[in-house]
């Protein structure tokens, strides 16, 4: 048992490993050698993950969900990261703006989605505004009381075709201390609309199975019961969701970098030159040493940022840091691990080279590491003026 966590929590942790082991990691290679994930197999995972009780485990009793507090998600996300994300994603934590539904939009949208009758898309990226989330060129326009939408997004990622979008998009310019600025709404866009294409998108190495999607939208009309939360509060939705989704990432990281030590960890002990096991040789054992250091020094910052949530006191820095360290402690493990493993880390038999691709992917989505560095620099320096 760990001993940082709770019985409860143990339980949880194991549970999760269990259902994982048996249910999902027995389809990985299948999954990337043919970089698809058959709807049957989904199906199944997400049919005895709802029995599990682990579908939608994020959102709240009072919707349906499973009510988990963040610090048992990062338990759930740091297991989830030992696995295929293209398999594993079949297990639907919808998006928590969902809960700024109102009136309609609650049996419409959230209510489907707790049950999984429907999925959604989180549409914010565009093929020029990928960093740089205000220059994105989507726009909404009033009219009446209706709304005209136009505008594309691309490497919208999800496991399968979903129903519907939450779309972001410019509907005005507002003045602020710092000079205009967009204001971006979030719309709920259903896929059937007239003016609506869901498509898929380009093909990652990273992640084989793990759709991305591009959504075009031509003179779209959506009314007044399509806004989610008020106009002008898209931004405000959306950083909510994407802070604590650099820390899942966080968890997910630590997550596969256990698994890449442990396999490191059994070549090490077991692959034999010059009559000795490799891992006696000075050059490679310390590489086993600071990777296991790299990986306790990142469930520290993920345990204490995920505390510093649970709070209600998590700050856009605190996120960053997760984010940051995270995927590039783990990319530095998955570089290691290659190069103890030599040839034979990069032959497609063996599980190495894919958790080495699946790595890389993790310094660039939710926000570059250089887009996290900035969050960061700008929390350290804003409060001095500069």
């Amino acid at each position: 048992m760990n001993a940082t966590l709770s019985h409860e929590d143990e339980l949880l942790r194991a549970s999760v490993r269990t259902f994982l082991d048996k249910e999902v990691i027995p389809h990985e290679e299948m999954v990337d050698q043919t970089g698809e994930v058959p709807e049957e197999i989904g199906r199944e995972i997400e049919r005895k993950s709802k029995e599990l009780g682990l579908f939608a485990a994020n959102l709240p009793e009072r919707v349906g969900g499973g009510g988990l507090n963040y610090t048992q998600m990062s338990i759930i996300e740091r297991e989830f990261g030992r696995t295929s994300h293209a398999l594993h994603s079949w297990i639907a934590r919808p998006t928590e703006l969902l809960l700024a539904c109102e009136g309609e939009q609650v049996d419409k949208y959230l209510m489907p989605c707790v049950s999984g009758e429907k999925r959604e898309l989180f549409g914010l990226t565009e093929p020029g505004a990928g960093s740089d989330a205000m220059g994105m060129q989507s726009r909404a326009q009033q009219d009446g009381d209706d709304w005209i939408l136009n505008g594309m997004k691309h490497f919208i990622s999800a496991p399968t075709m979903a129903d519907f979008a939450i779309v972001f998009a410019a509907t005005g310019v507002d003045e602020t201390k710092r000079g205009p600025r967009k204001r971006v709404t979030a719309f709920l866009v259903d896929r059937d609309m007239p003016g609506v294409t869901f498509r898929e998108g380009s093909k990652c190495v990273s992640n084989r199975g793990y759709k991305t999607y591009e959504l075009i939208f031509d003179n779209v009309r959506l009314g007044p019961g399509q806004v989610l939360g008020g106009e002008g509060r898209g931004f405000e939705l959306a950083g909510k969701w994407l802070g604590m989704g650099r820390v899942w990432i966080g968890a997910s990281c630590c997550g596969k970098a256990e698994r890449l030590i442990a396999l490191a960890t059994d070549w090490c002990a077991t692959r034999k030159q010059f009559g000795q096991p490799i891992g006696q040789f000075q050059a490679t054992g310390f590489r086993l040493a600071d990777m296991t250091i790299g990986l306790r020094t990142a469930e520290l910052l993920v345990a204490d940022t995920v505390r510093r949530a649970d709070q209600g006191i998590m700050r856009d820095e605190d996120a960053a840091m997760v984010k940051v360290y995270c995927s590039e402690m783990l990319n530095r493990v998955a570089d290691d691990t290659v190069q103890v493993f030599g040839g034979m880390g990069l032959v497609e038999e063996m599980p190495v080279q894919r958790l080495w691709r699946d790595a890389r992917i993790e310094r660039i989505w939710d926000g570059t590491s250089e887009i996290q560095r900035h969050i960061i620099t700008r929390s350290i320096l804003r409060p001095l003026g500069a």
